[in-house]
């Protein structure tokens, strides 16, 4: 049962080659659901920390597409460059408990796992930057 409480709790995707490049990051709203109720052209804020203590903010948006479903696109510029996103490295959000103190928006923690070849074996690790 814990298992099925931690993944609800967070949510998590590989990145592709265009996320990398564009600096946003897209998921179904299937994968977000659980956290954010679908308001289709809705912009709204997420506060992360990331695994060495530093703040951020990134803007959301939900989006419809008769194609592709309901989705979620979440810019994150900065966040990226610093960070040195690349193609097929995992991003990791979990969502923080709330105080009453806290915005009216949800708080994450975002850490970052990137595959490494070492000695002929992949290996996933967190990305410390």
């Amino acid at each position: 049962m814990e298992n099925q409480e931690q993944e609800r709790q967070s949510f998590s995707k590989h990145l592709t080659q265009n996320e990398v490049k564009d600096r946003i990051i897209f998921f179904s709203y299937t994968d977000v659901a659980p956290f954010f109720e679908f308001q289709e052209g809705r912009l709204f804020f997420m506060d992360f920390t990331d695994s060495l203590g530093k703040a951020w903010t990134f803007i959301g948006t939900f989006y419809a597409n008769p194609e592709v479903g309901k989705y979620v696109s979440i810019k994150c510029p900065q966040f990226s460059s610093e960070k040195g996103l690349k193609a097929n490295d995992e991003v990791i959000f979990t969502e923080r408990p709330r105080r009453e103190s806290d915005a009216p928006w949800k708080k994450f923690n975002v850490i970052i796992k990137r595959n490494i070849r070492l000695f002929g074996q992949d290996i996933w690790r967190e990305l410390k930057v």
